[in-house]
């Protein structure tokens, strides 16, 4: 009896002490760069604090697990003269999955070595921007650009043995010109079976299915729309119910008008939040682990932000340009960009 007692005090304690999480007012970053010749890298894998894993854009697949005093490095090449161009990279737990954009689509398997090519697509107007997994290692999805009316969208049941294309007629309408940005692997977030994907261009909407991607819903967002680069290019969310979109225009990097939005009900409305009080475009924004949701760091070309509370305002704390972060814990992050990987550490 004592001991069911000690085990819900326990539990009621955390719980309080992770709903009164004081956010830290500011934070000091300390950025460690590791080059990487002739690559320019949009999707990573963080793993611990020694180790992950990158796919670049001259087909290579490269990894660390000493922390970045060595790589290694395999370079894939398709029919003996095409180098797939990769900006999209996930694990299932048990193997990686590098999937390169334009024609023809190429997505690979790769273990221990060894790389497999487990789908292709072929359409002069193919073009791959973002995969993941979801959680159960089993059910994956990636997301492209539209060849008809609809988002491409392919997804696996089996932990990515085999690959099916959606048809159109189970996916929302697309108007000319909308479609998604290869920018940093994060316009698209799985938690549960649930699948969240932001969309730019003409519309910047959100794709959503709370089903492993067998029904689907789309939610307008009020994020900067209407020609050209415009849109979201990086989603994430904390629960099922609170995330955060953000963008912007990469022609205008500065504009810092309707380009960060967040949600408390799980997409399907969202508000504008810090307009015209941000550091401008960016390409990856992801919360903070063990912050309950207050903190958050931005990436981009126009460098780097942070927020502590929950979105709503943003401080630039560097200059330093990179495509994409994910955390390994509180105060550790990778982070890829042009030519360069980078491991964070937050003081």
């Amino acid at each position: 009896m004592k001991s069911i007692f000690l085990f819900i005090f326990t539990f009621l304690l955390l719980t309080a002490c992770q709903q009164n999480y004081i956010p830290r007012n500011s934070i000091t970053i300390k950025i460690d760069e590791f080059k990487q010749d002739s690559t320019s890298i949009r999707a990573i894998i963080a793993i611990n604090s020694n180790t992950v894993h990158y796919a670049g854009s001259n087909g290579d697949i490269g990894f660390t697990k000493d922390a970045g005093k060595t790589w290694t490095v395999k370079k894939i090449v398709f029919q003996d003269s095409i180098k797939p161009h990769f900006r999209s990279l996930a694990t299932n737990g048990n193997s990686i999955f590098a999937l390169s954009i334009a024609n023809p689509a190429l997505l690979y398997k790769i273990k221990n070595d060894e790389s497999k090519l487990v789908y292709q697509e072929n359409h002069e107007r193919v073009f791959y921007d973002a995969l993941q997994f979801f959680e159960d290692g089993i059910h994956g999805i990636a997301v492209g650009d539209p060849t008809e009316n609809c988002a491409s969208i392919i997804i696996t049941s089996d932990g990515g043995q085999t690959w099916q294309k959606i048809s159109c007629d189970k996916l929302p309408f697309f108007d000319k010109e909308e479609a998604f940005f290869a920018a940093s692997n994060t316009n698209i977030k799985t938690l549960g079976k649930k699948v969240w994907i932001g969309s730019g261009g003409k519309k910047a909407r959100i794709l959503f299915s709370d089903n492993y991607g067998e029904t689907w819903q789309i939610f307008n967002t009020p994020i900067i729309q209407g020609n050209g680069p415009q849109g979201i290019y990086s989603i994430d969310f904390f629960d099922e119910k609170t995330g955060i979109a953000i963008g912007g225009n990469y022609a205008k990097p500065t504009e810092n008008y309707a380009n960060i939005a967040t949600t408390s009900d799980g997409g399907k409305t969202w508000k504008v939040v810090a307009n015209g009080k941000n550091a401008g475009y960016k390409s990856c924004v992801q919360y903070i682990p063990d912050t309950q949701g207050k903190e958050l760091l931005a990436v981009g070309i126009t460098g780097i932000s942070f927020s502590n509370d929950g979105g709503n305002s943003w401080k630039k704390i560097s200059d330093e340009q990179y495509y994409s972060i994910q955390f390994i814990d509180k105060n550790t992050a990778w982070l890829s960009g042009a030519q360069k990987i980078g491991k964070l550490s937050i003081h």
